[in-house]
């Protein structure tokens, strides 16, 4: 199904929707110019992580609070992977995390419970709030939208179906792709051949300040969705758009 097809009949909801939502003034840089393509991230960009407090917390005994650690070291051992040229899927790494961090608990998680309890929930996100309002808008736009992220192509298939995103977008990349998870630079240049735009034309979303910097490195406009505990990166450059929400981004763009 043709995707504007689909959301037509969404529109006036999602002006409904903007309209009952206080917009904030987003910091941004006045020179910048609309995007021909957009870019998200997806992994707490667009899909919230919360619920997988409950799973991980379970297999550490409770430690929800766990869950922005565990996160990290899966990040951290993709770029670990990477760098030694040893491609292994995200879900994957993120098994192998919860197993590390179990460890460090004194706690021991066998590769079956780690995988019961990281798979599944993984591929069973729900979007954030302002996701879906957001998207309908810029559907109604000549924009591109486009996904980047590091989780497979088959498992961002499984969770855009499963939070009802697919049809928003005309092309899903994964960095499976290259085998080089973000921020290292042959994702976005990869995304970038494909679209056939020049970079100052795109647009990158993400609640990462390292993904940012990976876009904005590879000469890509940026926007910063400020999700919950996500913090900027002090020693790299500012992102054109800061804003707390895709909302906000949408109004910033004059779409």
């Amino acid at each position: 199904m043709n995707r504007r097809t689909f959301l037509s009949a969404g529109i006036a909801l999602a002006i409904g929707a903007r309209a009952r939502v206080a917009v904030a003034d987003p910091i941004r840089n006045p020179s910048m110019h609309k995007p021909k393509a957009i870019i998200f991230d997806v992994n707490e960009t667009l899909l919230d992580l919360a619920p997988l407090k409950k799973s991980v917390g379970a297999a550490l005994g409770g430690g929800e609070d766990l869950l922005p650690l565990w996160f990290t070291t899966m990040l951290h051992y993709s770029l670990v992977d990477t760098m030694t040229n040893n491609y292994r899927d995200f879900a994957q790494i993120g098994v192998a995390a919860l197993m590390m961090i179990g460890e460090k608990q004194g706690i021991r998680i066998d590769r079956r419970s780690a995988e019961e309890a990281i798979i599944q929930p993984f591929l069973r996100l729900p979007p954030h709030s302002d996701v879906k309002p957001a998207l309908e808008k810029l559907a109604a736009s000549d924009i591109e939208i486009i996904s980047l992220t590091n989780t497979t192509a088959k498992g961002v298939t499984a969770q855009f179906e499963f939070a009802g995103l697919i049809d928003y977008f005309d092309r899903r990349f994964s960095i499976e792709e290259v085998q080089a998870f973000k921020p290292d630079p042959r994702p976005y240049a990869h995304a970038l051949k494909n679209i056939g735009a020049a970079p100052g034309d795109v647009l990158m979303i993400a609640a990462h300040a390292w993904d940012l910097v990976g876009a904005k490195n590879a000469g890509m406009q940026t926007a910063f969705v400020q999700r919950p505990g996500a913090t900027l990166y002090p020693n790299a450059e500012r992102p054109d758009h800061v804003v707390g929400s895709l909302t906000e981004i949408v109004a910033a763009l004059a779409i």
